[in-house]
């Protein structure tokens, strides 16, 4: 990252945890210094319908070692310091942005009801392949039916999807 673009190898980023609190998620970052200010010339090109999520399968943003970060889920390993801090849990909806939350609907609030997640029910069911009223259908169903079992069923799911690649970008 560093040998490609200037900037930190550590990305970090505000986002909004259970109830609303806000906090710093790390990540290794996958994207040039300037990704932000690059977005608003890229919006027309969303792949995530509803407009909440700003996705690319193609991201000209992304580093190439950025893509083989994300491809093999390495960009998430930081997060474990968020886990640590009692910020996120190994399982749970994704970390929001302010953004976001603030076009929630009162079904959507309902993902932070829980600590977000490293991983979670919609991203072992697609990732970023699925739209976001499905992502968030499949968060409110883990919220609704959080067990031990689910999140270690989710926690074996996350091997073979990291293993398959399938959704990463």
């Amino acid at each position: 990252m560093r040998h490609e673009t200037s900037g930190p190898g550590l990305f970090r980023q505000k986002r909004v945890g259970r109830d609303g609190a806000e906090f710093t998620m790390l990540k290794f970052r996958t994207m040039s210094c300037t990704a932000a200010e690059e977005q608003a010339e890229l919006v027309g090109l969303n792949r995530v319908e509803g407009g909440v999520l700003f996705k690319l399968r193609s991201d000209p943003r992304v580093t190439p070692i950025g893509a083989i970060l994300r491809r093999y889920s390495v960009d998430e390993v930081p997060q474990l310091w968020n886990v640590a801090k009692g910020q996120m849990s190994l399982v749970g909806p994704r970390p929001a942005l302010r953004a976001e939350v603030a076009l929630y609907d009162v079904d959507t609030h309902r993902r932070l009801v829980v600590k977000p997640g490293i991983t979670g029910l919609w991203q072992v069911s697609g990732r970023s392949d699925l739209s976001w009223a499905e992502s968030v259908r499949l968060d409110v169903k883990y919220v609704d039916n959080w067990s031990l079992s689910l999140d270690l069923s989710i926690l074996l799911r996350t091997v073979a999807v990291v293993i398959n690649h399938r959704g990463a970008y």
